[in-house]
């Protein structure tokens, strides 16, 4: 449709119709004047023998041509013109998610209903940038929200990319946030320091390669079950910090972060806010090249645990189709970052060497750790890598990892990989021993290529553990993730995990996540979900040189059932989409955060979502993944896109590497998804 003739696509398809009805008429009016019987083979005269061409007689001549009007009222309606504007569409593009949702929770031996509402939004001003919402309001009737606290909710406003002068560029945030980061903050390969939430209100300068932030608010921690909700706490966050380049290869930075709180886990592994004080400052300066890139690090705190300092040095050297990786680090016992414990007590240095190159990639590290105190751990890591791509459709490796500390550990794992017609196979064997236990596992993931609307991903699994003292413990496991859109109306995701075990550790029963969206009208859709988790327990065959606890962690099962009621609107067809010119047609981004377990970049079914995690299109427009790790961005402008996952929200040691920020495609009216895999140390 022309920008400057409102309605001209309209106008155009209805002047078509117009024609191609004369035409049809026209020429079904010169056959009816001209009747041509039909003559079957056998009863058609045949020529004579030895005649010619001329004996047979010639056809009469066609009618001549002539033109029909067909009268207005005699034209068929034409169908509904999608593009033609609607009431309310003028103005900049904006969009509104409201839910309307009820649940029955069960929570180990605590059963409890909640009722709530959400509200998502995005839209684009003409001088203030771009905005999102996300706010939830909730009633709970569970036994530690009983009394004042039965109800509980959160709300984030976000406005990014407001243009100032001075080739400033600026992000504001309000209500339920997590404390902002310098880019060299964040990009830490050894080490990596989280931020904290809290409810207040943040902003973020950019200029070039100069960045300077401040946030002020209440701490508090995540509540609610299907609709996420905060509480605040007594005690105060705030933030400050700068980072800024002295030169094309020289960059520094500096962050200072205070807090009242601290973050624990309490007896049924839910996380608790217990009184604390920190007091935080990080300092960093970098250097890059081509080729080259180090990076050296301060960190001092102050809290009720005393005064402690860390140091820390990474450096990446890049030597033809070799990546040599170093660095040396201390860090004193007691030293804290915000509310969430990061590693301490540790001292002394690693090494690592990959190469990449045609089929070859493989890598090797060691580390060396000893405990500054004595009292923590004390001894040597190291890892290895390789894998080959035989083919353009097969590819297998292997990778072993061993600990010292003092006596042996070792875990190790083959693979291999195939694409074929049907999709992408991956069969992998772990085998490990931590000392006190054995375990192997054998497991094959599948997934399928499936036409546009569905997808679908199987696993299945057999292990067994054995401990020391003879007891055996077997588990099967089979799981099932995918979904499936049938037609405009009704769409099917959900995840069924289904194990079964014999012996003294055995855990047995269904995981589930199920959910069924019906879409009831224009803009109105009806979703159902039931949700059950018996329990989750850390993998045994992930050696953690800085984690040596029993690795096996038991959280409370979890049963659940949501109904929820949807509107969505969309508006503002002048510029039509979120990030569209005038005029542009749109497409729909769906996806969703997971745990990539085995690190290959592919969701399998045995792999954990990861919720509340907060992602960001085009550095303008932000939503958090739901419970199930999905999150969707409507009506997209065709065209390229940046997709950025953040880390703020996810459990140590998992973070996000380069893959967290992808450049995708959107094309007219499809629905483009995207599974970015949250990855932890080998």
């Amino acid at each position: 449709m022309s920008a400057g003739v409102p309605g001209g696509g309209g106008l155009r398809r209805r002047a078509l119709a117009l024609a191609m009805g004369a035409a049809l008429a026209a020429t079904g009016a010169a056959a009816a004047q001209s009747p041509r019987p039909a003559v079957s083979a056998s009863t058609q005269p045949a020529p004579v023998a030895g005649g010619s061409a001329s004996d047979t007689p010639a056809a009469a001549p066609p009618a001549p041509y002539r033109d029909r009007v067909i009268a207005p009222d005699r034209l068929a309606p034409l169908p509904p013109d999608e593009d033609a504007p609607q009431p309310g569409d003028d103005g900049l593009p904006r969009s509104l998610r409201v839910e309307l949702s009820a649940s029955r929770n069960e929570r180990g031996d605590e059963a409890f209903d909640e009722h709530g509402v959400a509200v998502n939004g995005f839209w684009e001003s003409a001088d203030l940038g771009g905005f999102s919402l996300d706010a939830a309001l909730f009633r709970s009737d569970r036994e530690r929200r009983r009394g004042s606290n039965a109800f509980g909710g959160s709300a984030t406003l976000w406005q990014r990319g407001l243009a100032l002068d001075g080739d400033w560029r600026v992000d504001n945030g309000l209500g339920v946030l997590n404390t902002p980061a310098v880019p060299l903050l964040r990009t830490q390969p050894r080490f990596f320091l989280p931020t904290a939430p809290f409810v207040g209100a943040s902003t973020d300068w950019t200029r070039g390669t100069t960045r300077w932030h401040a946030a002020l608010g209440r701490a508090g921690l995540y509540t609610g079950a299907r609709v996420a909700g905060f509480d605040p706490a007594d005690g105060q966050v705030g933030a400050l910090g700068g980072q800024w380049a002295w030169s094309p290869a020289w960059a520094g930075a500096v962050s200072a972060l205070a807090t009242e709180g601290r973050i624990v886990p309490d007896a049924q592994g839910e996380a608790i806010l217990e009184p604390a004080r920190t007091r935080a400052l990080h300092a960093t300066a970098a250097w890059q090249d081509a080729r080259d890139r180090v990076q050296m690090n301060l960190l001092g705190s102050d809290s009720d645990l005393g005064r402690a300092e860390g140091a820390w040095i990474d450096a990446s050297l890049r030597r033809g189709r070799h990546v040599h990786g170093l660095g040396l680090f201390r860090l004193d016992p007691g030293l804290r970052w915000g509310a969430l414990p990061i590693n301490n007590d540790v001292e002394g240095g690693y090494y690592r060497l990959g190469y990449q190159y045609g089929r070859w990639v493989w890598n090797l590290g060691v580390d060396r750790i000893a405990s500054v105190s004595g009292a923590g751990f004390d001894g040597s890591y190291g890892t290895g890598f390789a894998r080959r791509q035989a083919s353009p459709t097969l590819g297998y490796g292997a990778s072993l990892s061993l600990r010292r500390a003092p006596a042996w550990s070792h875990s190790a794992q083959l693979f291999a990989d195939w694409r074929h017609a049907r999709g992408q196979t991956r069969l992998q064997f772990d085998q490990a021993d931590g000392g006190e236990a054995t375990s192997w596992q054998l497991g094959l993931d599948h997934a399928f290529d499936l036409r546009a609307g569905a997808r679908l991903s199987a696993s299945a699994a057999y292990g067994e553990l054995a401990q020391d003292t003879g007891d055996r413990t077997g588990t099967t496991t089979l799981a099932l993730d995918g979904g499936r859109d049938f037609g405009d109306g009704l769409s099917i995701d959900g995840t069924v995990r289904w194990l079964s075990a014999d012996g003294v550790l055995a855990r047995r029963g269904l995981d589930l996540h199920l959910t069924a969206n019906w879409r009831l009208a224009p803009h109105w859709t009806l979703a159902s979900t039931l949700y059950q988790n018996r329990g989750s327990q850390r993998s045994p065959f992930v050696l953690d040189p800085l984690v040596t606890e029993v690795p096996f962690i038991s959280v409370p099962r979890e049963r659940a059932a949501f109904l929820t009621l949807r509107y969505e609107r969309e508006a503002g067809r002048a510029r039509g989409v979120l990030g569209g010119a005038p005029g542009a047609a749109a497409g729909t981004i769906r996806g969703s955060v997971f745990f990539d377990d085995n690190g290959d970049g592919v969701r399998a079914a045995s792999e954990q979502p990861a919720a509340n995690i907060t992602v960001v299109l085009d550095g303008r427009y932000s939503v958090r993944t739901d419970g199930a790790g999905e999150f969707e961005f409507p009506r997209v402008a065709t065209g390229a896109h940046r997709l950025t996952a953040q880390a703020d929200n996810l459990p140590l040691p998992w973070a996000f590497d380069a893959s967290a920020e992808r450049e995708i495609e959107v094309r007219v009216r499809d629905a483009v998804r995207v599974d970015i895999g949250a990855v932890r140390p080998r």
